[in-house]
């Protein structure tokens, strides 16, 4: 009988060369460094991910600031639209790390008063990295939006927000507005009301928030129709502040004499003089440069028409008439106009300065043929009615009212290149810049 022959023992170092089994052992030290690096990854894809949403965050914010811009917002209300579109555009982080500027404090738009900048700043905890480093990954956006100038420009805006004709063309008027719009900031459906066969305007280009009722007496040279929903026009006076009722009301007699001189030097630091009850000009006036607070009553250019047309007329250069509490302002056609508004000082650009407490009240306004306006009729909470036979000839004129009216045969021309105006700019974009 023969035995199996007995296997001896391997040597160590046959032990040693075995590979049988090693790739399990491999791979379970490696298991924990892959799962490690993987999740590494997606930690790291995460954080680019919300890099990515909170620049979106930052640019919708920027955007929606510099839209209020535009609108001629306070600083309060673009940055609170500000963190408003930052918070509804997924912004995850804090309300407090929101930081809406106006003017930017930083890049190539630093200090400009037509762009917001907004930066947002979060801290996002670790997951897998944690094992590494405790500290949160600091992360932030940065965005600018930058309110672009226009080269279209109106010479008639209506503020009113929601009324419905803020600007109307009525009766059987034909008016010529030279070198500009027409512009009304109501969102209602018939913002700008001309439906009236006999009617006729002719203007650069009709603007409107909401919507516009026309015919076929409406002819623009730059529009092929009714610009309808555009971006509502900033008020370009908004910060003008109000002349303070001060001096001493001018007495009856003075009333009736042909120049006006201020007699006292206003807080604002320009010459005023200040006339209680009205003024009804019946002859040839002229008024020396300075502030006009007409306190109360009607200002008037023969408005009862018993004068003839050369013998009234007003006259003044570098003046401004402040229509204070319920004053009102009625210019006659047979009263000419040859007055301009100052160029420097705290109301250039601005003849008539209507209060801004002023509700209910309508200004009228009749010129003729030789009438020379250079300046704005600012009367943002009343009425504008521009009617009968006026021309507002070889100037620069503006009407901002909080409704306008035309109505009469007008010629409203306005070439304000030259002047210190303030532009009412139309059309104006807004685009992210940085």
């Amino acid at each position: 009988m023969r035995f199996p022959k007995k296997r001896s023992f391997r040597s160590l170092s046959e032990v040693f060369r075995d590979r049988g089994g090693a790739t399990a052992i491999i791979v379970a030290l490696a298991m924990p460094v892959v799962a490690g690096g993987m999740g590494l990854g997606a930690e790291v894809g995460y954080h680019f991910l919300l890099q990515r949403n909170m620049q979106h965050a930052a640019d919708m914010a920027a955007h929606a600031g510099a839209i209020r811009l535009r609108a001629g917002d306070e600083k309060a209300s673009v940055q609170a639209a500000a963190r408003h579109a930052a918070i509804q555009s997924g912004f995850v982080g804090a309300e407090e790390d929101i930081d809406p500027r106006t003017p930017p404090q930083s890049g190539a738009y630093k200090g400009s008063a037509s762009s917001v900048e907004v930066v947002l700043k979060m801290a996002q905890p670790r997951y897998f990295s944690s094992v590494f480093v405790k500290e949160p990954v600091e992360m932030s956006a940065r965005a600018v939006a930058n309110v672009m100038p226009s080269s279209s420009r109106a010479c008639v805006l209506a503020l009113a927000p929601t009324a419905a004709r803020a600007i109307t063309v009525s009766g059987s008027t034909s008016v010529s507005i030279e070198n500009c719009d027409i512009v009304s900031n109501s969102n209602a459906t018939d913002a700008f009301f001309m439906q009236n066969s006999s009617a006729k305007l002719t203007v650069g280009c009709v603007r409107t928030v909401g919507g516009a009722v026309t015919d076929g007496g409406l002819i623009m040279r730059n529009c092929s129709a009714a610009e309808q929903m555009a971006p509502m026009v900033r008020d370009p006076y908004a910060d003008a502040v109000e002349p303070a009722i001060e001096g001493t009301c001018i007495s009856a007699s003075k009333k009736a004499s042909t120049t006006f001189e201020p007699d006292f030097v206003h807080s604002s630091g320009i010459p005023a003089l200040r006339i209680c009850g009205g003024l009804d000009i019946k002859n040839h006036v002229s008024f020396a440069p300075g502030l006009y607070i007409i306190d109360g009553g009607e200002f008037n250019l023969n408005a009862n028409g018993d004068v003839a047309i050369d013998a009234a007329s007003m006259s003044g250069d570098g003046v401004t008439f402040y229509l204070a509490g319920d004053a009102t302002l009625s210019l006659s056609g047979n009263g000419s106009l040859n007055i301009r508004a100052p160029s420097t000082g705290p109301y250039a650009g601005i003849l008539f300065f209507g209060s801004r407490s002023q509700s209910g009240l309508t200004h009228q306004v009749l010129g003729n043929s030789g009438s020379i306006t250079q300046g704005a009729i600012y009367v943002p909470s009343s009425a504008v009615r521009f009617t009968g036979n006026s021309t507002m000839s070889n100037g620069c004129t503006q009407i901002i009212g909080y409704t306008v009216e035309f109505t009469g045969n007008s010629t409203l021309r306005s070439n304000c290149q030259t002047n210190n105006v303030r532009e009412i700019e139309t059309s104006v974009m807004v685009n992210l810049v940085e």
